[in-house]
């Protein structure tokens, strides 16, 4: 060996062993709050890596989605168990995730379960904008069934120009009962049991084939107006419960302010 090489013998191996070190002490908590449509408005928590650098924390949540079954936001109604609701991180206040609605869509089983033999499906979707500026698409479903003086034949079959009648009422259902609300409304709508749209296109569908499990399959939403916080708020309702202070007795502390009148402040 060359004089002068140090070929590493006195060292140990490049790269030792890393310390392990616990990735969530690198993590922090925040609330998420539903808008006030819901009864339950903390439906939970979200982590997020702490803010370090030019990397903020606040940055890192605003855009992420939450699914949320129905039930659970409207304190434990197993009988909207089956419908799941998208809410989208809009703002951040302390510790608190503000959220918007972002979409609805029903589960796989509830789907299935509606579908069966001997009976039309009818499915139709409509783009539709609120009074607000926000732009949907709703998709409809629903299925025919019997008659009620229907007793020989099992099948409920609809020919092919009632389907196009039932569509047509559906678009224009759907149209007219989004197009004159505000985004708040819609919501409360859909979440309302029983639905308010499904409810009327069932009604009026009748004199042309009886329906049965009619119900708005999905909603998305695919423009949004320019972001406004006032509208948020208002969306929310009440400023996200904060510390505003106790109360105090207006009689009492004007009797403070007279017995410090004069007593070298500037009262």
């Amino acid at each position: 060996m060359a004089v002068g090489k140090n070929k590493r013998l006195t060292k140990g191996k490049k790269g030792g062993k890393k310390k392990a070190v616990d990735p969530f002490l690198r993590k922090e908590m925040y609330t998420v709050k539903a808008p006030s449509m819901f009864a339950v408005r903390n439906t939970g928590k979200t982590i997020v890596t702490k803010t370090t650098g030019i990397k903020i924390a606040s940055e890192s949540l605003k855009g992420r989605v939450f699914e949320h079954s129905l039930a659970d936001l409207n304190g434990g109604d197993e009988s909207q168990g089956y419908r799941k609701i998208k809410l989208i991180c809009e703002d951040v206040q302390g510790t608190n995730v503000v959220t918007n609605f972002h979409g609805m869509d029903i589960t796989r089983d509830k789907l299935c379960s509606m579908i069966r033999k001997w009976q039309t499906l009818i499915e139709a979707h409509v783009d539709v904008r609120t009074t607000d500026g926000y732009l949907l698409r709703l998709f409809c479903i629903a299925f025919t069934k019997k008659q009620p003086n229907q007793n020989v034949k099992s099948s409920c079959y609809a020919q092919t120009g009632a389907v196009r009648a039932i569509r047509k009422k559906m678009f224009e259902i759907m149209t007219e009962e989004a197009s004159k609300c505000d985004l708040k409304e819609l919501v409360q709508k859909f979440i309302s049991m029983p639905e308010a749209i499904a409810q009327e296109i069932d009604k009026r569908c009748q004199s042309i084939f009886p329906l049965q499990n009619v119900c708005i399959r999905k909603v998305k939403i695919l423009k949004k107006p320019k972001f406004d916080l006032t509208k948020l708020m208002e969306m929310h309702g009440d400023n996200l419960n904060e510390d505003t202070g106790a109360k105090m007795d207006k009689i009492s502390a004007e009797n403070t302010v007279k017995k410090l009148k004069g007593a070298g402040g500037r009262l």
